[in-house]
């Protein structure tokens, strides 16, 4: 045990040492600023002036991710002096509902659009019209499969599920079966932390077997579910890799209703109340933590700079790392999670 403790801490020296100058933790309230913004007080008199207006629509609204990407967006808006919208359908199978929001967004003639695409492909219409009308655009979270958005704000998911992988071969020692809960096949995120953690077992871990990867919408109820019938379909199973908040609740329910509690081993993804009160608790190994205050932020600065002709990296890596219950009220980490 000891040994996967220090490994733990060893990997998070490395993750925030590899992450240094290039992931983003724009602080909380009050914090002292540890990166420059873009915006200065006399950018924001300029564009106050002007009446801005920047939609963000967003995955989600159920999940308090989404709440802390909308706290980031709200701080730079206010600190820009632009106005924002930020909205996201009920749940994150809602494709259509977030089309929808996208059409209504475009038809009001915004100055520039914040997205974050629930289906990679189905936005690209509606977004060359936006490019057809000059409007720029900038993706967070997830992409989409269109050179059109002028920069992505996201986490690099595949990197942080491939860590995902290794925390997990490193807790059941290299061999057994493990399963992996996600919330969709259609948006980056999805494909990524999929893809990422797959990628890494299957290359450096000949021992491991995933033996089921299930998608639950992000959605608990469902997630649970499927993460239930995963564990009696394959009773040896020795870990579960949640891939976004719902689906990793819903992997912690499944534990505990089956009273498998200390027998699988499970990581996930994000934070919320729930999963950081189980990781405290020793039900959860640990997660990998997002900066979404960070994406939130880089977006809709991001979308200021592309109206004041700057020019903005393509893609706009806003950092990850690893936390378990030895690190989880680092200073590092705390500015991170959100309850």
């Amino acid at each position: 045990m000891k040994s996967v403790k220090l490994f733990s801490l060893l990997m998070v020296v490395v993750m925030m040492t590899m992450l240094m100058g290039v992931g983003v933790a724009y602080p909380q309230d009050g914090e002292e600023e540890e990166d420059v913004k873009y915006c200065t007080e006399e950018i924001k008199a300029e564009l106050e002036d002007q009446d801005i207006y920047i939609p963000v629509i967003s995955k989600g609204f159920q999940h308090q991710f989404w709440q802390a990407v909308k706290k980031g967006a709200e701080m730079a808006a206010e600190d820009c002096g632009v106005e924002i919208t930020f909205e996201g359908p009920e749940t994150e199978a809602m494709v259509d509902k977030q089309l929808d929001m996208l059409q209504t967004a475009l038809d009001k003639g915004p100055d520039a659009i914040v997205f974050a695409a629930l289906d990679s492909k189905a936005a690209i219409p509606m977004l060359e019209r936006a490019e057809e009308e000059g409007i720029p655009v900038i993706a967070f979270d997830s992409g989409v499969d269109s050179d059109i958005p002028l920069a992505t704000a996201a986490t690099d998911n595949v990197a942080a599920a491939a860590l995902a992988a290794d925390m997990m071969a490193e807790l059941i020692d290299g061999e057994g079966e493990v399963a992996i809960i996600a919330h969709d096949q259609t948006s980056r995120t999805g494909i990524d932390r999929v893809d990422g953690f797959t990628a890494r077992m299957e290359e450096e871990y000949p021992d491991i077997e995933i033996v089921d990867t299930q998608y639950g919408a992000g959605d608990q109820l469902k997630s649970t579910d499927l993460a239930k019938a995963i564990i009696l379909a394959h009773p040896d199973i020795k870990g579960f890799f949640g891939a976004n908040e719902g689906s990793i609740i819903g992997v912690l329910n499944a534990v505990v209703e089956l009273q498998m509690e200390g027998e699988i081993v499970v990581i996930g993804y994000d934070s919320g109340v729930q999963q950081m009160e189980a990781i405290k608790a020793g039900i959860e190994a640990g997660a990998i933590t997002q900066n979404p205050v960070g994406i939130g932020y880089k977006s809709v600065e991001a979308a200021v700079m592309a109206l004041m002709g700057e020019e903005i990296e393509e893609n706009i890596d806003t950092g990850f790392f690893w936390y378990d219950a030895e690190n989880i009220e680092a200073e590092e980490i705390v500015p991170l999670l959100y309850e």
